[in-house]
């Protein structure tokens, strides 16, 4: 298969042939990669295929997705070039296998939030639901990306009170956001630093088994 970003697939135990699966593509954080990620959502790979997404650019001792130029300013063509890379992967990947392209989900955190909410804004009805772990949307986004917002789309975003790498009020502003753009949205706060706690994955991971079974 012809792609430029790596990944890691997780896929149901018991596949039923000729049924399509829905699929949950998985986005570290910056300096982070697909095997942290994947850890999170051991508790739904019998309900899903999921692809961890390794960011393709050296980052430390793990990857990016995209660089920053300053506080909450990502470098703008590399962040663009991250998003096609993303968009082109999850096409690929949808005629690949068994996937169901109306219940195609993202899940992120940190640098990978950002691009899950960035995606489920430009990417129409290829986007079903998104889970967005302490991220923010870019400025640049809001202002000059054109939207393309899924029929059915709806959002879980969370952010730890204590985040000291971003701050809780972009979480909050996430919220008004996509609020103020009619897009359903549950809001989980935690009294935590940038981390993902047992709660807060309690609380996505049956967010997320709900969607599915609603759908």
């Amino acid at each position: 298969m012809k792609t430029e970003m790596i990944y890691e697939l997780r896929r149901p135990k018991h596949i039923t042939p000729g049924k399509k699966y829905p699929a949950l593509f998985v986005m570290h954080g910056m300096g982070s990669n697909e095997q942290d990620m994947l850890t999170l959502v051991k508790g739904l790979e019998n309900s899903f295929f999921i692809f961890g997404v390794r960011g393709h650019l050296p980052h430390g001792l793990g990857f990016a997705y995209f660089p920053i130029q300053g506080y909450g300013l990502p470098h703008r063509e590399m962040f663009d070039d991250g998003i096609k890379k993303m968009d082109d992967l999850m096409v690929e990947l949808t005629r690949s296998y068994d996937i169901d392209p109306k219940q195609m989900y993202l899940l992120g955190f940190s640098q990978g939030a950002i691009l899950a909410m960035t995606l489920a804004l430009t990417l129409g009805n290829k986007v079903k639901g998104v889970v967005a772990l302490s991220g923010y949307i870019p400025q640049f986004v809001k202002e000059e990306y054109k939207k393309s917002i899924g029929d059915e789309l709806e959002v879980f975003i969370s952010h730890g009170k204590y985040d000291q790498v971003l701050p809780y009020e972009w979480g909050e502003s996430n919220v008004e956001y996509f609020s103020k753009l009619g897009v359903p949205v549950t809001f989980k706060s935690y009294p935590e630093g940038h981390t993902v706690s047992q709660e807060n994955l309690y609380d996505f991971e049956s967010w997320i088994l709900d969607e599915l079974e609603n759908d």
